[in-house]
């Protein structure tokens, strides 16, 4: 599975790629709403942890552009606005769930766990390209049968490949 943190905090971010690596996932950051709506739109993440305190373009407006662009992206926010009118307006405003900072990694991988296991991406659980298979709920990949053990950031390329399967790949893609 392919994760997006969207975190201007460097500390925070390398300490949220870190862990949620250990747990198998494949992450991406963006340090700015900008580049955050770039990678949004350019990759096929399966969920995004959002920051609301973001430069360039704020979190609130990073979020209703997913939900305009894609609305079945579960949105995680995590954020120091913590105060229940602020999780109010982040969850009204599509966020699938809200974590105040400071908080607990074991608490928020939970959320991970239960936001991609709602399966409101239906799409591709399997994926299939000649003899190359990806069961991407167990992150197993096999070829003609025979189990491939992959890095999380082997397995989101791979994926990447094989649902861009009969096209040209550039290599910034």
């Amino acid at each position: 599975m392919r994760l997006l943190v969207v975190e201007d905090d460097r500390p925070v971010a390398s300490f949220l790629r870190k862990g949620l690596e250990a747990e198998q996932y494949a992450v991406d950051v963006a340090e700015d709403g900008e580049q955050a709506q770039f990678m949004a739109d350019e990759c096929d993440y399966d969920l995004v942890i959002l920051d609301l305190n973001l430069p360039r373009i704020d979190g609130l407006d990073v979020l209703k552009w997913i939900r305009s662009r894609r609305s079945a992206l579960p949105v995680l926010v995590l954020t120091s606005r913590g105060r229940v009118e602020e999780r109010i307006k982040g969850l009204d405003s599509g966020a699938d769930d809200y974590l105040s900072k400071p908080f607990s990694f074991s608490e928020l991988a939970a959320r991970v766990r239960a936001l991609l296991r709602r399966g409101s991406r239906v799409p591709d659980v399997v994926l299939k390209v000649a003899d190359l298979e990806m069961d991407r709920a167990e992150r197993m990949v096999k070829r003609a049968g025979r189990r491939i053990e992959l890095t999380p950031r082997e397995f989101a390329l791979i994926e990447y490949l094989m649902r861009n399967a009969g096209r040209c790949v550039t290599r910034a893609e």
